[in-house]
């Protein structure tokens, strides 16, 4: 069975806490374990790692390479601004699909621009949790 990491950037353990009107009341737990089982349903074994420290992220995308055929990120805001988190994925040269839950492209200006998405083979935004079933779909398709 293919292994793939969820990598999930600053402020996305408080779904279901913050921002309820943008992100909806369901629980990152919660969301978590029902993309656990989507992975496994389509014959993925899947690690979720999440981190409010661009540092970690980093270190956990380095080790991505040798351990997994695929890597679903949400980076959160690092998604907008962080260099350093872009060159890490273009190290590695297995495939990351961005994800968002919500439309960025709909939000305030600085969202809509994403310093990652050139080193991604794609990004799904706007469906929600969805958009991480989505992204796994994807790559079940390149892996």
């Amino acid at each position: 069975m293919k292994k793939i990491l969820i990598l999930l950037g600053p402020n996305l353990n408080m779904v279901g806490v913050r921002e309820k009107n943008i992100y909806g009341a369901e629980t990152s737990d919660s969301i978590n374990n029902q993309i656990m089982s989507f992975a496994r349903e389509n014959g993925f074994s899947a690690d979720i790692f999440q981190s409010n420290h661009e540092g970690e992220l980093i270190d956990r995308i380095h080790s991505a390479k040798d351990n997994y055929a695929g890597v679903v990120i949400n980076a959160g805001a690092l998604t907008h601004y962080s260099y350093a988190l872009r060159d890490a994925i273009a190290c590695i040269d297995i495939p990351f699909v961005e994800v968002h839950m919500s439309n960025i492209h709909s939000r305030e200006e600085f969202r809509h621009n994403s310093v990652i998405a050139p080193v991604c083979v794609g990004q799904i935004a706007g469906f929600g949790k969805s958009s991480y079933m989505l992204a796994i779909i994807a790559l079940k398709e390149m892996v």
